[in-house]
């Protein structure tokens, strides 16, 4: 599988034996879009590193709000679907397909043996858990401190890219950024009535995308 020695930076590290280990273990997955990869502490499936596609890593507020920690696109690893190897991890996370994707699957204990006997994984295993933690950081900052307005615009710039077009539903916006599919709706109108975007059924167009910049200036990395 070669996407073991492509997308793990400790590979040459790891001696024969571990590395036939890895082989042998991963599987090869696909999720469709929406799919639910991994949620509640009770489905641990095990470390993923991205192939294709994007997922989406979030919590559920008690209200059943959702709000998105970070995502995570092609040759990224995702290390909090194998939490239950991480026992003061005290939150629960949910990991979905946010479109079409495939992944290389590391069962949580074979990963957890490698952390324990090597050096070079357990400090990847740090450094990508600090990485993660700064991912959140932001986002609480975003939350906390930048208005509702410019985290909207921020995120349609963001997920159109350069097609300029952004295919998703305002309760997909919502759930994105922890927030009302209603407040959702009247932003994106009030950006469409300023000639930012236009609006169709599960689509958005950026018509203006020097206009969005000026309200995302807050929340754009």
């Amino acid at each position: 599988m070669t996407e073991l020695e492509a997308y793990l930076p400790f590979w040459g590290k790891l001696i024969p034996g571990q590395r036939e280990q890895l082989r042998a273990s991963a599987v090869r997955r696909v999720f469709e879009k929406g799919d639910n990869v991994r949620r509640g502490p009770e489905h641990c499936i095990g470390l993923l590193m991205v192939c294709s596609g994007q997922l989406r890593v979030y919590i559920t507020s008690d209200s059943g709000r959702e709000v998105t920690l970070y995502r995570l696109f092609e040759r990224d690893i995702c290390l909090l679907s194998a939490s239950c190897m991480m026992p003061n991890i005290q939150f629960e996370v949910s990991v979905q397909a946010w479109e079409r994707t495939e992944v290389v699957v590391i069962p949580a204990a074979v990963y957890q043996e490698l952390a324990k006997t090597s050096l070079p994984v357990a400090a990847y295993t740090s450094d990508l858990m600090a990485a993660r933690l700064s991912d959140v950081m932001w986002l609480l900052d975003q939350v906390m401190n930048k208005s509702f307005d410019s985290r909207l615009a921020a995120f349609l710039l963001e997920e159109a890219g350069e097609s300029m077009v952004l295919q998703r539903t305002h309760e997909e916006i919502a759930r994105y950024l922890g927030s009302a599919r209603e407040v959702v709706t009247r932003m994106l109108r009030y950006f469409q009535d300023e000639g930012a975007v236009s609006l169709s059924r599960g689509v958005v167009h950026i018509r203006d995308a020097a206009l969005l910049k000026r309200y995302a200036r807050e929340s754009l990395r």
